[in-house]
Formats: structure tokens, sequence, C-alpha cells
């Protein structure tokens, strides 16, 4: 058995550019960062994914995390703040995966038809472990894809992938194809990506299996630090 985690912890140049309350909520990011950074410490998963983590918040993590493994891949693309100056020090924007344990960089990539989304693999403990974070259009189709290629590079090795899927859970499943599995939410669950307007799911954040049970997932509210509530499970491989 081991358990997971992934959680979009909400780069701040998003969360201003597209008026997210979080930023309200929390006006000094310095503040904000501290206190993922202390939710993120305080996880005792296996492996932990994070989505749109900024050069600030990776420092954080980096500090507060000695004992584990962060792998991060940054991307192509860095954020522009619209609207007024950023205070970040670094707004350059990254997947991370923290491994507790050794662990090896696959590969590490931004998607070709979007230099701001992309994925991080690693291999650890004989699973092949995928943090992502996909484009919330039809340019999802090849990314779906290209996930695939990459969670079967090793077939011996089981895959899990983790991430922001920007889609329901059906669409993930039909498009990675026959042998992934992605995990049920329980009807009665938190939504992954609240929102209280629009016709777009509430449940796009996923864990993906090939090869592999996932025997209990949960959502976990994040508190207001994120536009995204954290999801966890517990995986038998």
């Amino acid at each position: 058995m081991i358990t997971v985690a992934t959680w979009n912890v909400l780069h701040r140049i998003h969360a201003e550019n597209w008026y997210e309350d979080v930023s309200s909520r929390w006006p000094d990011e310095a503040a904000r960062i501290d206190a993922v950074t202390a939710r993120v410490a305080a996880r005792t998963e296996w492996a932990i994914a994070l989505q749109e983590v900024s050069g600030d918040q990776l420092i954080s993590l980096r500090a507060a995390l000695p004992g584990r493994t962060i792998h991060s891949m940054q991307y192509v693309r860095v954020p522009t703040a619209r609207r007024h100056a950023s205070a970040l020090r670094d707004p350059s924007e990254h997947l991370v995966l923290i491994v507790e344990g050794p662990s090896r960089e696959i590969t590490a990539e931004s998607f070709a038809d979007d230099p701001g989304k992309g994925a991080l693999a690693v291999r650890a403990g004989g699973v092949v472990l995928i943090a992502t974070h996909v484009t919330g259009d039809r340019r999802r189709t090849k990314q779906l894809a290209r996930l695939a290629e990459m969670a079967s590079v090793t077939p011996e090795y089981p895959a899990v992938l983790l991430g922001d899927f920007n889609i329901d859970g059906a669409t993930v499943a039909t498009s990675l194809g026959d042998g992934f599995t992605v995990a049920n939410l329980a009807p009665s669950s938190l939504a992954t990506r609240p929102r209280t307007s629009g016709a777009k799911s509430q449940f796009i954040d996923h864990v993906v299996v090939r090869d592999a049970t996932v025997r209990e997932v949960v959502v976990e509210d994040s508190g207001g630090l994120s536009d995204h509530n954290l999801v966890n499970a517990t995986i038998a491989l």
C-alpha cells in the first residue's frame, strides 16, 4: 500500500489575474506561502503532487522539508501580472513531486501546445509517479495521450498520475484509454475545485492508476488557502 495526495495550491499571479477570492482573503502572499508550506509539511503521504507552485513557494517548501526528496519542473511560460505588479520575488511556475525516500526523475516537460501546463514523472519504490496540470480546453486530448505514453514507458512498473486535469473523471478515463482507472469519489464528497457559478465540473483533480487499485480517496477542505481542495488516496500495488 502507498498513500498519495494532489493539490493545486494556486499561483498568486493567477489568483490576482482571475480575481480569485484567495488573494483578498490572504493579502499577504508571504503569509499564505508559509501556511501552504505548513499544511504540506504536516502531510504524511508517501508522495504529494502540487500544481501552480510559484518560485517563492518552492523555496519555502525546500527549506521546510529537508528530509524529503522534492522534484520540480519549471514551465517555459512565466505568469504575467495583468492588474498590478506581483509581490513574488520569483514568479516562475512549477510542478512539484514530494517523495519519501529515494526516487529518480524520468522526464519533465511542458506540453508542446501549452508552455504553461505539463507533466513531471519520477520512479520511486517500484512505481512511476506523474504530477500533471492539463489545459482546460481541446488541447487536453493530445496532452492526455502524452500522459498515457509517459505512464507506459516502463510497463513493468505500475503508474500513478496525480493532478489538476481540468475536466471530469469520465473524460479523463476515456481519453487515457484501457488500463487506466480514475478514482471515484463518494457522492457526498467535497468538490475538488468548488465553484459558485458556471457549468464547468467541480471535480477536476484526480488520482489515476494503471496496474494498481485505489482503496480509498478523500477530498479535504483547503481552508481557503487555494481555490482547489486537496485530494488524498490509498493505493494497493
